[in-house]
């Protein structure tokens, strides 16, 4: 859907690099996370997709064509800054904002009873923006993002300021577009969003790129070959042999259970034929780590 080539982008007559030679593949169909520290170079790069800045170097295409005036009627954008107008009614709003993306009005009006009925807001159409807590707000401004069928919808923190409930909310909305064939572009700090959500992720740090792929590929490249275990009837002795073979820690024995982990590189079911002999195996699990441990491991090995 999106290919970004070699992006480069500075400012300050060059002083400052937001962008160094940036380029991300965004397929057709899925939701693609945007990840990095703050001043990473994020908004920059979403920036240039929505033509409202443009890259020093670099290409960028939509669906084959190269970034052109007449693609932003096929992007939605929801900026971290939220961008509507306190004073104006939620239903003007709505309509202004859709004709905006060449909505004829009764196509909105149409567009916006579903989206409407969907987040259960269906009473605010005549209220003025002011009225409503940021929550509701929120709201309003995806509406008025998806409201024009976006084939790519880039998203800038779209949790923030959502209670769980409303967050849960959005969320399925956000999947449901993505299963309907919306190209979602997510950029978060919400590590939990991104392994619940997210098909691909690329992370920026200090303007380059320094993490790309599916999202299970990027957690398997960072694992530790970590494996934590549960037995049960334990062999103090065949313990002994087995703690002496193994690096073996985190130990606890509660309820007549032990538990454990161990680092090694050995096949894991060599590890199982071993802790047969050990003990009965509650539980086996190799440690996968979270998208907050990558995101962590990978900024701190960049700097």
């Amino acid at each position: 859907m999106l290919k970004a080539e070699h992006i480069k982008k500075t400012y300050n007559a060059g002083k400052k690099v937001a962008l160094d030679d940036f380029s991300i593949h965004v397929p057709k169909g899925s939701i693609y996370g945007l990840l990095g520290p703050n001043g990473a170079g994020k908004t920059s790069f979403i920036r240039i997709i929505n033509q409202i800045t443009q890259a020093d170097s670099g290409d960028i295409f939509i669906n084959g064509e190269k970034l052109n005036p007449t693609h932003i009627r096929d992007i939605g954008y929801m900026p971290e800054e939220r961008g509507l107008y306190k004073n104006m009614t939620v239903g003007d709003q709505i309509l202004y904002f859709a004709e905006l993306k060449g909505m004829h009005k009764n196509d909105a009006l149409n567009e916006a009873k579903k989206w409407f009925e969907k987040l259960n807001i269906d009473q605010w159409w005549k209220k003025k923006l002011s009225e409503l807590s940021k929550g509701m707000a929120q709201k309003i401004q995806f509406v008025v993002t998806v409201l024009h069928r976006p084939h790519l919808l880039i998203l800038d923190e779209p949790f923030s300021g959502f209670d769980p409930v409303n967050a849960n909310l959005i969320k399925d909305q956000i999947i449901d577009l993505k299963n309907n064939g919306t190209t979602i572009i997510l950029s978060t700090h919400r590590m939990e969003s991104v392994e619940e959500m997210c098909d691909y992720v690329a992370l920026i740090d200090n303007s380059k790129k320094i993490i790309d792929g599916r999202v299970f590929d990027v957690r398997e490249k960072f694992k530790k070959n970590i494996f934590g275990i549960t037995l049960s009837e334990v062999n103090h002795d065949q313990f002994e042999d087995f703690k002496a073979q193994y690096e073996v820690f985190n130990f606890s024995n509660e309820n007549n259970l032990i538990s454990f982990d161990l680092k090694n590189e050995t096949d894991q079911n060599h590890i199982l034929m071993d802790l047969v002999r050990v003990g009965k195996v509650r539980s086996f699990d190799e440690r996968i780590p979270s998208m907050n441990e990558v995101f962590i491991n990978a900024v701190s090995n960049h700097s």
